[in-house]
């Protein structure tokens, strides 16, 4: 044999005996359904990610996550959600309400789905009950839903004397039809009369807070609906413009110079939500992972409105707010 022709041999040979290097394994892929545009959520955002932190996973380094943003388009979750699953990720965060939700269970019966929301999943059919899931969801609820009728009742002792307030409602959320009922009944417990104004788009914003004034009422009080809390830099600017005594669920609206807030922790929901993605990355099931129910409920209070109001708040309400704005 040719010196050449051996020296080949010995090269093909070194290339059938060196041993298959291991591939790294795939990074793992949450896909994200948001239904407004990531500018509103960056509060929320920034909490799942700190739970996600907690259980070991960061963006871009060890997780990857695609965004599915509707802009604020609710008819559009149901399709984002279906070219999430069809993207083949490893689990579905659904955060901000009712709507998010639904759309991403209808979007995958096996896939894993988190979801974050302000009412019963059981009621909504997402879970068979909190203790035991039973499906591909589970998540976190909190109290906002529940508490709507709280926020009546904190505006009624403000404005003492009179008996006429309305209430916003958006009609096309699933919990529309149970908050009015709730708040009904709390209105004729406390002998009001409840004036319900819906709206469900931007446009319909103005002519509710004119309707408010033309018929005098006490003040408005806003169902919990994620449409009204992303857009409560909107809603506030509104409530100065017509000198409207309002409350919503989101401390984002008095911040914003809105009069009061009362709702559910959303850092600390959004943050369980994080945790809950990275515990069944790390291989537990939803089934298994009972709902999260984040019980603390927050009271924000903008005196510097409530002045421009010629509101005076009384002390029980002062002493109980967690957080005052001067």
């Amino acid at each position: 044999m040719r010196r050449r022709d051996f020296i080949a041999l010995l090269g093909a040979a070194a290339v059938w005996t060196v041993p298959a290097r291991s591939q790294p394994a795939a990074m793992p892929v949450i896909g994200y359904l948001g239904s407004e545009s990531p500018g509103p959520y960056a509060s929320r955002l920034k909490a799942f990610r700190e739970g996600l932190a907690e259980t070991g996973y960061v963006e871009g380094r060890n997780v990857s996550v695609e965004y599915r943003w509707a802009e604020g388009r609710y008819r559009e979750l149901p399709a984002l959600a279906k070219d999430l699953v069809n993207r083949n990720v490893t689990v579905i965060v659904a955060p901000g309400g009712a709507e998010v939700a639904l759309a991403a269970k209808a979007a995958s019966a096996t896939l894993p789905i988190v979801f974050e929301l302000g009412g019963d999943p059981v009621a909504l059919g997402l879970v068979g009950s909190l203790s035991r899931p039973g499906g591909n969801l589970t998540g976190v609820s909190s109290l906002s839903v529940e508490v709507s009728r709280k926020r009546l009742e904190f505006m009624n002792e403000l404005r003492r004397g009179t008996n006429v307030f309305a209430f916003a409602l958006n009609p096309t959320s699933p919990t529309s039809a149970s908050q009015l009922k709730n708040l009904q009944a709390a209105a004729d417990s406390l002998g009001l009369e409840l004036v319900a104004l819906k709206a469900s788009d931007e446009k319909e914003f103005e002519g509710m807070f004119a309707a408010v004034r033309e018929m005098r009422a006490a003040g408005l009080v806003f169902s919990s609906d994620p449409y009204f809390a992303y857009r409560s830099d909107q809603l506030a600017a509104l409530a100065v413009k017509h000198g409207v005594p309002a409350i919503t669920q989101s401390r984002d609206f008095p911040i914003a110079g809105g009069l009061m807030s009362y709702g559910g922790d959303f850092g600390q929901s959004h943050r369980h939500t994080g945790v809950y993605a990275g515990r069944i990355l790390k291989g537990e099931k939803p089934s298994e992972l009972p709902v999260q129910r984040v019980t603390k409920v927050e009271l924000f209070i903008n005196l510097k409105a409530a002045n421009a109001l010629g509101i005076a708040f009384p002390p029980s309400l002062l002493s109980s707010a967690d957080g005052v704005i001067e």
